[in-house]
């Protein structure tokens, strides 16, 4: 199976807002994780893995940091061409390109209609759309597959939690044969276990048409986004939206919270990600790393006479001897010194960062639930 004919679209232009200080001098999609990468990574390496032709990057907060590693770490992959956009030649002129703020917008519909020239260029059919904050290993080959040969005007990744999570997330409502007939975003009393992984494949002319349709309601007349209003559309107006359900490990990172918890959660056993699976971008990360180390997942060694467990430990940080750690993240440029303890933390180089704790652990699919 091939992407031919696929385009994709990387939408990165969030601010990360509810990632408080994590966020603070760095673009949400730059954030360090698993002690190896940073959260784009994760879809950059799926579409390469996937041998997807060209990925468009969709971006506004923090832009020239973002192209810059980019360009570093994914741009030499000679079967998926990176595409900046209308920054693409700008892109390229030196490591010091500093590139122009792009037009605001108000969602990620906005982002695709901004970028039209470029996803919905000659010789792509189809569009497949990614997000920059999401944690999973994922092959788009197969629901690329399962779209044609659905005749679909979208199809979209899902997957079943427990049901006290749904609120969390995009609901969906499906057939017996998976055809969509409801998705609703973030639902007070959700009345499905489905939920959308907001990864998904588009038909380029059935898209085209649906934001035309929209963006012809004004712009106070719809809210510029593709949960709340493109795939909405589509499914009221009787197109063809299909479901594909993904059974492994997918996380959303949106909150302080989850990215604690999610990061801890990898080196649980059995690994919903294998080490050998994920990026390795993170400047000053040894070789051999990362690993996972009697339930911990490190970036780096661990120096005698200090105590790390069930943490997250990225390169570049700092444990004295007689420090303890106890499921906390610490990232590069964090240190933890001699006598300190961390616990339930996030350590990063301007300090701790303390999430609030949750009453009840992290939204799992249904087949890993206890």
């Amino acid at each position: 199976m091939t992407l031919d004919g696929v385009r994709g679209a990387l939408l990165a232009g969030g601010l990360g807002e509810r990632m408080g200080p994590l966020t603070a001098d760095v673009c949400k999609p730059l954030v360090p994780y698993a002690a190896s990468c940073r959260l784009v990574d994760f879809s950059v390496a799926n579409a390469i893995r996937s041998g997807l032709p060209e990925l468009v990057l969709l971006s506004q907060h923090r832009e020239s940091d973002l192209v810059r590693h980019l360009v570093t770490h994914w741009d030499e992959h000679p079967g998926t061409r990176l595409h900046f956009g209308p920054h693409d030649a700008l892109a390229r002129s030196g490591p010091g390109a500093i590139l122009p703020a792009r037009p605001a917008e108000r969602g990620t519909a906005d982002a695709l209609l901004a970028n039209a020239e470029y996803l919905f260029a000659p010789g792509a059919s189809d569009l497949l759309v990614q997000h920059a904050d999401h944690v999973y290993v994922f092959d788009y080959a197969p629901l690329v597959a399962a779209h044609r040969a659905a005749g679909a005007d979208c199809t979209i990744g899902v997957q079943r939690i427990e049901r006290r999570y749904v609120h969390l997330f995009g609901m969906v409502e499906t057939d017996s044969e998976l055809r969509v007939r409801a998705l609703v975003e973030k639902p007070a009393r959700p009345t499905s276990d489905l939920v959308f992984t907001a990864f998904c494949v588009f038909r380029i002319d059935a898209l085209r048409e649906v934001l035309a349709e929209l963006a012809a309601l004004g712009e106070d007349g719809w809210q510029h986004d593709i949960s709340r209003d493109v795939l909405p559309a589509m499914i009221a107006g009787g197109r063809r939206v299909t479901a594909y359900p993904v059974p492994d490990y997918w996380a959303d990172i949106g909150t302080v919270e989850r990215y604690r918890t999610e990061q801890l959660r990898l080196a649980e056993q059995p690994h919903p990600i294998g080490s050998e699976a994920l990026p390795r971008t993170l400047a000053g990360l040894p070789d051999g790393y990362p690993r996972y180390v009697e339930g911990s997942l490190l970036g780096a060694e661990i120096p005698p006479g200090a105590h790390v467990e069930h943490s997250v430990v990225h390169p570049g940080c700092r444990i004295e001897p007689g420090a303890s750690v106890l499921r906390s993240v610490l990232l590069p440029g964090a240190t933890v010194r001699a006598g300190c303890t961390v616990r339930d933390a996030i350590v990063t180089p301007a300090g701790i960062v303390q999430p609030a704790t949750p009453t009840d652990p992290p939204p799992r699919p249904v087949s890993e639930a206890p």
